[in-house]
């Protein structure tokens, strides 16, 4: 067996980008694979082959970068034949192979419907999936709740409650941290394992930073006598406006603030004209989904994070 990067060879590309997405997880059409090329957000280099002697292809593994990435930062569809005996086997190998290539293992996300796992040939398609992205490293899980909000949910008035102004890169940074503590974030919890409050929010605040959204967006929010309450990043993706990063501060949680801050956000979003507006969060997280929920957000997909360890 032969796993290998496409070539730029027109009709090499053409093969991989045509072969069939076959099987119940949702997998990318040949139609958006062609526009995430065009985009630079899918290249050559990043979609995989597993071969066989005579050249059939048995798998395909595509990863997907931002435009101006240096390296992929996620794995967007994963299929390997029907007919293949051990997928799990040839999966693991083909991410081993993508992964030494790219010097890094990017996480794998995987979009499914709710209730997937009442649904047994897409939940057998699962388990294969996670069994081999475990064995190229991938041994963590997170599920998400990724939410969708349209301009038919409509938005909330301003209750006053909070006041919203800009702040400076060192006011935001302290935000950052502050949140961080008791989050029921997963990934946050993780990686609170291994920096603390203050290295975690300059990498948050780098990240979101990097997003395409803009810097002046960002507010932070404040109780009428000027304490700090939280903190509101809008977001945008290459796709979508986004909700980004929310929060409420520890000692003012509890009081239903965080509904305050989605609503700002979503206000700042809708003004600027948004027809959708994404936002995940993680399934355990119990009150930021019931804030989603009562925002009039409505949940489009179950969205199955597979990740290395943080070290």
């Amino acid at each position: 067996m032969i796993f290998r990067a496409v070539t730029a060879d027109p009709a090499d590309l053409d093969r991989a980008v045509a072969h069939p997405a076959d099987g119940p997880v949702p997998a990318l059409t040949t139609e958006r694979i062609r526009e995430e090329l065009a985009g630079n957000r899918i290249r050559p280099e990043w979609i995989w082959l597993a071969e066989d002697a005579d050249g059939r292809i048995l798998a395909r593994a595509l990863w997907w970068g931002r435009a101006d990435s240096e390296r992929p930062v996620a794995l967007d569809c994963l299929q390997v034949g029907a007919d293949v005996a051990d997928p799990a086997a040839v999966a693991t190998g083909l991410l081993e192979a993508g992964h030494a290539a790219f010097g890094k293992q990017p996480g794998y996300n995987l979009s499914l419907p709710r209730g997937w796992r009442e649904q047994p040939e897409l939940a057998a398609a699962v388990a294969w999936r996670r069994q081999a992205a475990a064995a190229a490293g991938l041994t963590r899980e997170i599920e998400r709740l990724r939410y969708e909000w349209t301009p038919d949910a409509g938005t909330a008035e301003p209750t006053g409650r909070l006041v919203f102004r800009e702040g400076t890169d060192e006011e935001m940074l302290d935000a950052f941290a502050r949140l961080s503590h008791d989050s029921l974030d997963l990934a946050t919890q993780h990686e609170l394992e291994l920096m603390d409050a203050e290295q975690l929010a300059r990498e948050d605040f780098d990240f979101y930073l990097d997003c395409p959204g803009e810097r002046s967006w960002w507010r932070l929010a404040h109780l009428p006598d000027g304490r700090l309450a939280g903190l509101a990043v809008p977001s945008a993706t290459p796709y979508h406006r986004n909700v980004g990063y929310l929060g409420v501060v520890p000692e003012q949680r509890g009081q239903g603030l965080i509904d305050e801050i989605l609503g700002e956000i979503t206000r700042f979003h809708a003004a600027e004209g948004a027809e959708r507006i994404t936002a995940t969060t993680d399934t355990v997280n119990v009150p930021m989904a019931a804030a989603f929920d009562r925002a009039g957000y409505e949940v489009t997909e179950i969205r199955l994070v597979l990740e290395a360890p943080i070290r």
